[in-house]
């Protein structure tokens, strides 16, 4: 950790002195020398740091020299974020004075502040001398300093689902699930899986959670963490989640009791309680009672690390997960050490293998991190070091575990150790929100400082390097098979815990417990996450900690407001924050409703969450947060006013404003914000809706050029100059923007000509890199454009509320596209066969639609005819026609041609349910081949009303 913050330090200062302020810098006399040996200092100390990063472990001594250097670390990199800070907002300043009023008249000012941070400087640099002298008593070697950040190697990630050596325990665990028992018996079977930290206990609780028999025996089945402490009200509020029980905001655990009570009566369920330690048998006692209104054939599964807590659970014959054999251990070792290997290299490398394996004793977890490590690790000389280390020797260490972590997490970067060492923060088993995340990382300064580098690049290559050596595990995936979510496992936690020790503190703050967070070992941590449960009051007393960094607050109680005097008085104290967040569970919280002006002394800040907060107004001093990397005030669904003077966060990245339509309109001073990376919604207000104020205009957009990710652009039913659009071609210069929803709606007086919006759909090309379009309210009789037909790589096309849409483009011959889904339109003939002349051909098959897998049509109300012709749709899986009353028959060249269909849905289409039902549809027999078809009514006549 020394090293990576060392090296921030170094890399920050030689930044600031690239700047070349010259004049500016001199005006402070010998601040220029005191940079100077600032900078050899550091590097002098730097070149010593990898030895006694190692040192530390077994020599306290070590240990108490590196804590000394990283405090003095940190307050050096304070100083230069000090002076950057200046000096942008000097920059600022500069744009805003008119070129008649001389420099001289601003000069004092800046004399002064300069004189302010060398003497700190100069003070630091007394500090780091010292430090420095000291470390020749401890013998550490040098080695080679990499000043510039290296770009970590990509690789592919292995994740390894299989889990090898427990099929007698899974095959067990399934028949205590579905065995009925006796029915006459009148307790609740309480069935535990036992064994130590990293056996996969969970993985095999999950494996037969999820089996499909076990699926379909219990009619409803809820998964609950429990861990260390037992959280009576959490864990009853999370099997009221599990249970989908409607909402309701109990305050008292027995209102929690009867709610699960009535929950399930009648129904025979699966409660998974995972990670459980207590053994005070009151606080099962209460939940015991309460299960035992199921119906029978219910059952509670238990995992724990202690048999004596399965005893007191109830739990009868429990089954104990022992240590894998050293064959399983070397199959699933080999799976990960040997991806990507020839034989010939597999060969060499068994003996060394075998020997590293058996130092694992068994544990899965250490088996795949250590796998994981010696993947990257080419010759036999690297995997004899591993197995030659002292690490494995050392008595903490090697008691807990973690030998195999220990030496991961030591062949990482160092930039990636911080990374890794960050996550201590979050409690376990927190869902680890990888964008999130990465931002966190930003802030913290773990990815650079350069505004123009893709900083967020390289936190994802970061993030998988992680994820590649098994620190991370539990992998939820979008669509399209990137991770947005994962955990990590309790030891892998632990692990974080005990590199960071004192820095990260995060505390759970219950009602009557607020006093009780500060104490003797948070008085210097750098970082911490509070969680506010229900009935709690913030703890005050967290502001005595300056030298805090992050401060991630999680809000349990909606009913909760802080006092008026809380935030002024953390933004006067905490005034070395990085990142700081508030949020909350409900959407329309109540844990912030008024930001005050005293932000401005957060002048360290780059990353504020103010999402989901009652905030109505930003303050107009938000806008000195010269650092500001990331502002997210999503779903602030009260939020009036942005401040006007945005234009001055320049280094804002990500402005994330996910459903804030309460805002009058959006400063002009938007369009200075060229660092941004991240716009969630921009929309664009009536000329006539607040003319006191200096609104955008789509033209704001032109010179965001590095937008990224999900655009969302509403309002565009309000755009009258159409030519200027199409003339700046607003959109075309974001080749990093995927994917694109364009609303052409309006909020003025007047209606909308349908020929307005097809020429500004024509004006609104985007990048030819688009993947996904999304297109509504679109009012145009015709829905064409050249553009359109140009995206060769569209995967994603929808198209809602088109109620004007009479005619549509070839859609067909988009290569790319996997996903279609047409709503609203006035099309009543589809004719899906199209030439490029506009002519249907009958004559040849043509193969339209390569790609497409997933076909939608929505409130097609005027659409009776599917003109099909000999089109193929080779990949077409699903098919869904819902509200198409007029509808008369699929064609039959859809039915033969599209071989691969596996999913027909139908709902609330009268002609084409009556055709093709079976037993009395005439077309039944052209659908039967169909594996799955669904006929669903509508809700007006009883049946399930299918999500959109």
């Amino acid at each position: 950790m020394a090293d990576a913050i060392v090296t921030l330090a170094l890399e920050q200062l030689l930044r600031i002195t690239a700047k070349n302020i010259g004049e500016e810098v001199r005006l402070v006399g010998n601040v220029e020398n005191e940079v100077k040996n600032l900078g050899r200092n550091l590097k002098a100390i730097q070149a010593v740091l990898h030895d006694a990063e190692e040192k530390q472990v077994k020599d306290e001594a070590v240990r108490h020299w590196l804590d000394q250097l990283k405090d003095t670390s940190y307050d050096i990199e304070d100083v230069l974020d000090e002076w950057n800070t200046e000096i942008m907002r000097l920059q600022v300043e500069k744009q805003k004075v008119p070129s008649f009023f001389p420099c001289s008249c601003f000069g004092i000012k800046q004399v002064v502040l300069r004189r302010d941070i060398a003497q700190k400087i100069q003070e630091l640099n007394e500090k780091l001398d010292n430090i420095a002298k000291e470390k020749d008593a401890y013998n550490l070697k040098e080695m080679k300093s990499t000043e510039a950040r290296k770009r970590v190697q990509t690789t592919s990630f292995v994740d390894v689902a299989k889990i090898f050596g427990r099929e007698s325990e899974k095959d067990s665990l399934v028949s205590k699930l579905l065995d009925e028992g006796n029915e006459e018996q009148k307790t609740l079977p309480v069935i535990s899986l036992v064994g130590m930290g990293g056996i996969e206990k969970t993985t095999l609780a999950q494996l037969a959670y999820n089996n499909d028999e076990v699926k379909n025996h219990f009619d409803t089945r809820v998964w609950v963490r429990v861990s260390d402490p037992f959280d009576e009200f959490k864990v009853a509020t999370a099997i009221i989640e599990g249970l989908k029980c409607p909402t309701k905001d109990f305050v008292e655990f027995q209102s929690l009791l009867n709610c699960i009570h009535e929950s399930i009566k009648d129904k025979k369920f699966l409660l998974v309680l995972d990670d459980v330690w207590s053994e005070d048998y009151n606080k099962w006692e209460s939940f015991y009672h309460c299960l035992k209104n199921g119906s029978y054939g219910s059952k509670v599964l238990i995992t724990t690390r202690n048999e004596r807590v399965a005893s007191i659970m109830g739990s009868v014959a429990p089954i104990i997960m022992e240590q894998l054999a050293q064959e399983e251990c070397w199959l699933l070792f080999s799976q990960l050490a040997f991806f990507g290997r020839s034989p010939e290299e597999c060969e060499k490398l068994e003996k060394i293998g075998r020997e590293i394996v058996a130092k694992c004793k068994g544990l899965p977890l250490a088996t795949k991190t250590i796998g994981s490590l010696l993947r990257f690790k080419r010759t036999r000389d690297e995997w004899q070091r591993i197995l030659d280390s002292e690490i494995w020797k050392l008595e903490e260490i090697e008691k807990s575990f973690l030998s195999p972590l220990m030496l991961s997490y030591n062949n990482l970067p160092s930039e990636i150790r911080q990374c890794f060492s960050y996550c201590a923060i979050f409690p376990k088993d927190h869902n680890l929100m990888k964008d999130h995340l990465i931002k966190l990382w930003m802030a913290q300064g773990y990815l650079g400082f350069d505004n123009d580098t893709e900083m967020e690049v390289i936190g994802q290559e970061y993030f998988d390097h992680l994820a590649s050596r098994s620190f991370f595990q539990e992998f939820e995936k979008d669509d399209d098979e990137n991770i947005i979510c994962c955990k990590m496992h309790d030891i892998v936690h632990d692990f974080a815990q005990f590199l960071t020790k004192n820095e990260y503190f995060t505390v759970g703050i219950k009602r009557g417990s607020e006093d009780l967070v500060i104490n003797t070992s948070t008085e210097k941590a750098r970082h911490s996450m509070l969680t506010l449960h229900v009935g709690a009051t913030f703890p005050i007393s967290i502001c005595s900690i300056k030298s805090l960094r992050s401060l991630l607050i999680d809000c349990e109680d909606f009913l909760y407001s802080l006092p008026d005097d809380v935030l002024p008085n953390l933004f006067g104290e905490l005034t070395s924050l990085r990142a700081l967040e508030t949020s909350t569970r409900i959407i329309r919280a109540n844990l912030i409703a008024v930001i005050p002006k005293e932000v401005k002394k957060l002048i360290h800040l780059k990353y504020l969450n103010l999402s989901r907060q009652g905030v109505e107004k930003l303050p107009e001093t938000l806008c000195e947060l010269y650092n500001l990397q990331t502002l997210d005030i999503s779903w602030c669904e009260k939020l009036k006013e942005l401040p006007q003077g945005m234009g001055k966060l320049m280094s804002l990245r990500h402005l994330i404003n996910f459903e804030t339509r309460s805002l009058s309109c959006m400063p002009k001073a938007i369009e200075k914000l060229t660092c941004l990376r991240t716009l969630s919604d921009f929309f664009i207000k009536s000329s006539s809706s607040d003319g006191s104020k200096a609104c955008s205009t789509l033209a704001c957009l032109k010179d965001l050029k590095h937008l990224r990710g999900t655009l969302e652009i509403r309002g565009l039913g309000n755009v009258t100059n159409v030519i200027e659009v199409k003339r700046m071609q607003i959109l075309s210069n974001k080749k990093n923007l995927l994917y694109l929803k364009l609303h052409f709606d309006k909020d003025g007086e007047g209606e909308r000509k349908n020929d307005d919006d097809e020429l500004l759909l024509e004006a609104l090309q985007p990048h030819p890199n688009l993947e996904k379009l999304d297109i509504e309210d679109y009012r145009g009789s015709t829905f064409y454009s050249d553009w359109i037909m140009s995206l060769t790589g569209l995967r994603k096309l929808s198209l809602f509320s088109c109620t004007n849409c009479m005619y549509l483009s070839p859609l067909g011959k988009l290569p790319s596209l996997e996903s279609l889904s047409i709503d609203g339109t006035r099309v009543k003939k589809l004719v899906t066969g199209i030439e490029s002349d506009g002519a249907f051909s009958s004559s040849t098959s043509a193969i339209l639609f390569p790609k497409l897998k997933v076909l939608e049509f929505w409130w097609m109300s005027e659409w009776e005819e599917w003109d099909y012709g000999n089109t193929i749709l080779p990949c077409l899986a699903s098919l869904s026609i819902n509200y198409c009353g007029k509808l008369r028959a699929l064609p039959d060249g859809l039915l033969q041609g599209a071989k691969n269909l596996q999913h027909l849905e139908i709902f609330d289409s009268d002609l084409l349910e009556e055709r093709h039902r079976k037993g009395t549809g005439e077309d039944w027999q052209k659908i039967s081949h169909i594996p799955n078809i669904e006929f669903t009514y509508s809700y007006l006549q009883g049946g399930p009303l299918p999500l959109r």
